[in-house]
C-alpha cells in the first residue's frame, strides 16, 4: 500500500477516508431505534433512508462546486464569505464552531461511550441525583448535566485523548483515520453476515409493521425519521473544510465526496435490513443499542458483546475524523482575525492548528456535560441543513455575481438539482421545526432541540458586533 499521505497532503484514499471514516461509526449504531418508534414500518424505514441518501447525494454534488472553486481550509466559511459577506461568514463559522463541527463530535462520543457501557457497565448515579441538578432555557425547556453521568466522563475523556492525537502530525492522523476507515467497513459487513446466517432471523420484519405503511407515513414521523438518517449520514462536509490539504482538490474533492456518501449509504441499507431480519420494527423502536441488541438475538451475549467492541472503535474512528477537521474553520476566522488570532495559527513543528484544536476540544467537553445525545444530534441537524441550503443558494448567487471565478468542476443538471435541493432543504427545516414544538409542547421532549440549536447560532450576532468594531481593517476574503 501506498502512504496515503504526500508532501504533507491528504491523497485521494487519505480523503476517501476521512469521509467514510466521519460518517460511518456514528449515528448508525444508535439512530434506527428512534426511527423505529417514529415510523413503526420496515418498508417506511428503508425508503427513509434511501430518501435521505438520495438528497445527501445531492447535497454533496451542490457543496463540492463551492469546495472545489475555493479549495481553502476553512470551507463554507470562507465561501459564504465571499458571497454572502462578512456578516454571514461569521455567523457560519460561529455556528460550525457552536454547534456543527461540536455537537456532531459531541454526539459521536456519546454512542461510543454508550457502547463501552455495554461492555463494562460503567458506575450509575442515583437517578434521583441525576434529576436534581436543572439548566433551564426559558422557554425552550431544561437540561440535566448529571444524567448519564459516568457515560459523559467517558466521552469527554475519549475527545481530549483525540484531541491530543490531532495536535500532532497531521500525517499522523490521516494514517490512523485510514486504518479505521478499513477496519469500520469490514465491521459494517461483518455484522450483517453474522446476523443473516443466523437461524433467529425471520425475512417477515422486512415487510410488516406495528402500523399499516400509510398510517406510518406521516409528515412530522418522516421528518423525525430523516433526522435520524440525516445525522447518520453527515460527516461528508468535512473535506471541504480541509480542502486546502487535499491533493488535487479538483478532482478528489466531488469523486471522494459522491464515491464517500454512496458507499456509506449502500452499508446503512444493509445494516437496516440486517436488524431488522432479528428485531421487528416495534422491538428495534425498544432497543437502546441496536447493534448489539440485534447480535444479542441473532448469535447470544458473546457476539453482541464483541460487535460492542468492535463498534467502540468504529466510532473512535468517526470521531477522530470529525476533530481532524473540526477546527479547520476556526483556524480559517482566526488567521482572517475574525476570531482571535492565535487560533489563526499552526504549530512550527506539526502543523496543526494546535489552538483551534484545543478550543474545539474544551467546548465539546462542555456539550457532552450539558446535553443529551438527542438534543446535540438534533440541533446539529438543524443548523448544518441551514448551512446546506445556504450553500445551494451561493451556488445560484456565485454563477451570476462571479461567473468568472475557476469552476473545474459543476453541479451535474443546474440548475434543476440545485433547485431541488433548496426546495427541499427548507421545507425538511420549517417541518422539523414545528415538529420539535409540538412535542415539546405535549413533553415528549425535555427542550425545542431545533430553536436550542438556533439559539447558539444567533449568539454569534453580538459577537461580530464586537469583532467587527474592533477590526478596523477589513479582514475577510473579497
Amino acid at each position: 500500500m501506498s502512504n496515503p499521505i504526500h508532501k504533507g497532503r491528504l491523497s485521494f484514499k487519505a480523503a476517501l477516508s476521512v469521509i467514510v471514516g466521519s460518517i460511518i461509526g456514528a449515528g448508525l449504531f444508535m439512530k434506527p431505534a428512534s426511527m423505529a418508534a417514529q415510523l413503526n414500518h420496515p418498508i417506511a424505514m428503508t425508503l427513509v433512508w434511501i430518501l435521505a441518501g438520495l438528497f445527501t447525494l445531492c447535497g454533496t454534488l451542490v457543496v463540492a462546486e463551492l469546495g472545489v472553486m475555493m479549495p481553502s481550509t476553512g470551507g463554507l466559511f470562507v465561501h459564504f464569505s465571499h458571497c454572502y459577506g462578512k456578516k454571514t461568514g461569521f455567523l457560519y463559522g460561529w455556528s460550525a464552531f457552536s454547534v456543527i463541527n461540536t455537537a456532531s463530535v459531541a454526539a459521536i462520543a456519546f454512542i461510543c461511550a454508550y457502547y463501552v457501557d455495554t461492555l463494562v457497565l460503567l458506575p450509575k448515579m442515583d437517578p434521583q441525583i441525576e434529576m436534581s441538578v436543572v439548566w433551564s432555557i426559558y422557554p425552550l425547556g431544561n437540561l440535566y448535566p448529571l444524567k448519564d453521568f459516568s457515560v459523559k466522563l467517558l466521552a469527554i475523556f475519549l475527545v481530549i485523548l483525540l484531541t491530543w492525537l490531532n495536535t500532532q502530525r497531521v500525517q499522523s492522523s490521516g494514517r490512523f483515520q485510514l486504518i479505521a476507515s478499513v477496519v469500520n467497513g469490514a465491521i459494517l459487513l461483518l455484522i450483517p453476515i453474522l446476523i443473516f446466517t443466523s437461524d433467529n432471523g425471520d425475512s417477515a420484519h422486512f415487510f410488516k409493521g406495528a402500523s399499516t405503511l400509510s398510517s406510518a407515513s406521516t409528515i412530522t414521523g418522516w421528518a423525525a425519521a430523516l433526522t435520524g438518517a440525516f445525522f447518520a449520514l453527515d460527516g461528508w462536509i468535512n473535506i471541504v473544510s480541509i480542502a486546502g490539504e487535499v491533493n488535487n482538490p479538483a478532482k478528489t474533492i466531488p469523486r471522494t465526496l459522491f464515491l464517500g456518501v454512496l458507499i456509506c449509504l449502500a452499508l446503512y441499507l444493509l445494516m437496516n435490513q440486517a436488524y431488522l431480519y432479528v428485531l421487528p420494527v416495534e422491538k428495534m423502536a425498544q432497543a437502546h443499542v441496536v447493534a448489539a441488541d440485534a447480535l444479542q438475538v441473532a448469535r447470544g451475549p458473546l457476539a453482541a458483546g464483541l460487535v460492542s467492541l468492535l463498534i467502540v472503535f468504529c466510532t473512535i474512528g468517526a470521531l477522530n475524523g470529525n476533530i481532524m477537521a473540526s477546527s479547520r474553520i476556526t483556524y480559517a476566522m482566526g488567521k482572517q482575525q475574525v476570531f482571535p488570532s492565535f487560533l489563526g495559527a499552526r504549530n512550527a513543528s506539526t502543523g496543526s492548528p494546535t489552538a483551534a484544536l484545543w478550543l474545539h476540544g474544551g467546548w465539546i467537553s462542555f456539550l457532552i456535560f450539558s446535553g443529551s445525545f438527542d438534543m446535540l444530534a438534533d440541533m446539529y441537524v438543524f443548523v448544518t441543513w441551514m448551512a446546506y441550503g445556504l450553500a445551494a443558494l451561493a451556488v445560484f448567487r456565485l454563477r451570476k455575481t462571479s461567473p468568472n471565478l475557476s469552476r473545474p468542476y459543476r453541479v451535474w443538471a443546474h440548475p434543476l438539482t440545485t433547485g431541488i435541493f433548496i426546495v427541499f432543504s427548507f421545507s425538511y427545516l420549517l417541518v422539523t421545526l414545528y415538529n420539535d414544538v409540538y412535542l415539546f409542547s405535549i413533553g415528549q421532549k425535555p427542550v425545542v432541540n431545533s430553536l436550542v440549536g438556533l439559539l447558539f447560532v444567533l449568539t454569534g450576532l453580538p459577537l461580530y458586533a464586537y469583532y467587527n468594531k474592533s477590526n478596523k481593517k477589513d479582514t475577510f476574503i473579497k
